[in-house]
């Protein structure tokens, strides 16, 4: 009896061993298949449609901003970007950002904004108009704090250094 159990043991061993082999052996692709794929920040969000809304709502926010509207190289330049076009590639920039198909095309953030000034306080207007926003389409905390980090990582590039001024 003794000896059935073992044989038992150790064809169950060899089969787990086996299917490890198995395992290894198969393409990359066929094992990132089997496992469950965390969906990106853009199919989170909802795809183009979802983020263009959101867009629309948050540079109808800017647009109104006192504080922003009191830089008067924010002033100007709105003057000369169509808002239909500022919309269309803050929607692009955002979908390649969070994962999606949409390919940004347009200057880097450095070099739209290096003639604006933007100051701490504009900032800090413009991210709380951001937050309003998302909250206003209940856009879930994860994918806020998500977002935010996108945004942030563009800060350097916008926000004139205390020492520029």
């Amino acid at each position: 009896m003794k000896s059935r159990q073992l044989r038992r043991t150790l064809i169950a061993i060899v089969m787990a061993f086996a299917l490890v082999l198995a395992w290894n052996a198969l393409p990359a692709s066929a094992q990132e298949k089997s496992k469950p794929k965390m969906k990106s920040l853009y199919e989170r969000l909802g795809g183009t449609y979802a983020i263009a809304t959101v867009v629309d709502d948050f540079i109808e926010r800017l647009l109104v901003n006192d504080i922003l509207n009191a830089n008067p190289a924010i002033k100007e330049a709105r003057n000369r970007v169509p808002k239909a076009g500022l919309k269309y590639r803050v929607t692009s920039m955002v979908c390649q950002a969070t994962g999606g198909p949409e390919k940004y095309a347009g200057r880097s953030m450095k070099e739209s904004h290096k003639h604006l000034n933007i100051t701490e306080r504009e900032w800090q207007a413009l991210a709380d108009d951001f937050k309003k926003t998302l909250d206003k389409f209940n856009v879930p905390e994860k994918e806020q704090q998500e977002l935010f980090a996108i945004v942030n990582s563009t800060k350097k590039d916008i926000v004139v250094s205390s020492a520029m001024k």
